[in-house]
């Protein structure tokens, strides 16, 4: 039986995953999550074998929940499924081990195929993602611009960088993230120096942009 859980922030797209899951003989799903974080928190207590992943989440995105699971000494495979299809966030996602990259829209057997497979500790790739798209993962790496962005960024300021998407306070942050609020603009200092803005505004397009901010 392979041991599943969900994480999408979408209580209907959560239902209609499980729907199908459960019509499957040898899969099961143990756990539900609404955010990245319980995500973790949920793969630390269940242990599950495979985890179904959406990318656009709040406290923590896809890429940062799975950067957290790969840490884990019960690490599972992990199965994306997201609106997104960007060249550059999905070389990043199987740098990071991922087993799995379906886009929504492939909400049917083909799931089961991707959790099947990933279980085996294989790579799954859905059809749809466009020939271009793979000749560029098989490619070297090319060094683009939002690719060694990405690579500059701690996880933390990654972090910060979601939720000052997501509309929260410097004191927000700071009360989600268990730090002092000082850290938090410290940490958004580091951020416009690194991505090279002076404002908001320029932070989070540039953060979009450059496939850092995810949102739906």
């Amino acid at each position: 039986m392979i041991r599943t859980i969900i994480a999408d922030d979408h209580n209907l797209v959560r239902q209609g995953i499980r729907a199908l899951l459960q019509n499957a003989a040898d899969i099961e799903v143990i756990g539900e999550a609404a955010t990245g974080q319980e995500a973790v928190n949920l793969v630390a207590e269940l242990s599950p074998d495979v985890v179904i992943m959406d990318l656009s989440m709040p406290r923590l995105d896809g890429i940062q929940a799975t950067e957290r699971l790969m840490e884990l000494d019960n690490s599972p495979q992990v199965v994306i499924l997201s609106m997104h299809a960007d060249t550059i966030i999905v070389r990043q996602l199987l740098k990071l081990g991922i087993k799995g990259y379906l886009q929504k829209d492939a909400i049917s057997d083909e799931l089961l195929l991707a959790v099947r497979t990933a279980s085996q500790g294989k790579l799954f790739l859905s059809p749809t993602i466009s020939d271009s798209v793979m000749s560029l993962l098989l490619a070297p790496n090319d060094g683009s611009t939002a690719s060694s962005l990405a690579e500059t960024l701690s996880p933390r300021e990654r972090e910060v960088l979601q939720l000052v998407a997501e509309g929260h306070t410097n004191q927000g942050i700071a009360d989600l993230l268990f730090i002092s609020v000082k850290t938090v603009e410290k940490h958004r200092s580091n951020l416009m120096t690194k991505l090279e803005v002076s404002d908001l505004p320029s932070l989070l397009r540039k953060g979009i942009q450059s496939g850092l901010i995810l949102l739906d």
